[in-house]
């Protein structure tokens, strides 16, 4: 069990990111990590230890940005090793970095299949990092200069197809946005939510709903099933 958190704000998201994992500590101790966009750059501190342990005065002041993801680890797959905290980052296409809850049941054969026909390499032994190549493999496959929703989409539903087991997935693809997805059986859990300022609406995606509820999201449905 993990603890995934997205949000696109009208502001820099560093503090409620942050705070949105701590009330999804309960969800995983191992490890933390949290990724942020500022203009086409990202922003990441990720370290094996509790939130209030891995974040610092020096390091939140470095993760600027209006959108950003997040993530709180209990090792279900891979090492307890600090180079399995996510989120995880590829730089092609666009540059993606992606956090994940659940487990994938046919791991060891997607990572062959990523470096005998994707031709990508894999650092670790976590999950997370074989699904984070898929999707950035399905996204390239899709030829664009310029990612619509419905090219991503599209990849999302490649994804699908590709990989087995219960999933619940935040990613955010560098200066455009974040997309969140289920495994199409919804095993693993995922809500949406959003909060209006005076700047206009902030949109955000968790585990559970406690997480909109401690930073002020209207909570809006739950992600169904194989839904992005």
């Amino acid at each position: 069990m993990c603890g995934i958190v997205g949000i696109v704000g009208k502001s820099h998201v560093n503090q409620s990111i942050y705070d949105a994992l701590t009330v999804l500590q309960h969800r995983g101790q191992d490890a933390a990590g949290i990724v942020t966009s500022y203009g086409n750059k990202l922003c990441l501190r990720k370290d094996n230890g509790l939130v209030r342990d891995v974040f610092r005065t020096r390091h939140m002041k470095r993760l600027l940005g209006n959108m950003g993801i997040g993530h709180v680890r209990y090792p279900t797959a891979g090492s307890s090793s600090s180079a399995e905290a996510q989120p995880f980052y590829v730089n092609s296409p666009y540059g993606i970095t992606l956090a994940h809850n659940g487990n994938l049941t046919n791991t060891e054969q997607l990572a062959e299949d990523i470096y005998r026909e994707d031709l990508r390499h894999v650092n670790t032994t976590s999950d997370s990092e074989v699904l984070l190549n898929i999707f950035a493999h399905e996204l390239q496959e899709q030829r664009q200069l310029k990612p619509s929703p419905e090219v991503i989409f599209k990849a999302v539903r490649e994804v699908h197809k590709r990989i087995r087991g219960g999933y619940a997935v935040v990613a955010m693809i560098t200066g455009y946005g974040i997309v969140a997805f289920r495994d199409p059986h919804g095993i693993r859990p995922a809500v949406f939510g959003h909060r209006d300022t005076a700047q206009g609406p902030e949109y955000m995606v968790a585990s559970e709903s406690v997480a909109l509820d401690a930073l002020g999201f209207r909570l809006d449905r739950d992600i169904a099933p194989g839904e992005c």
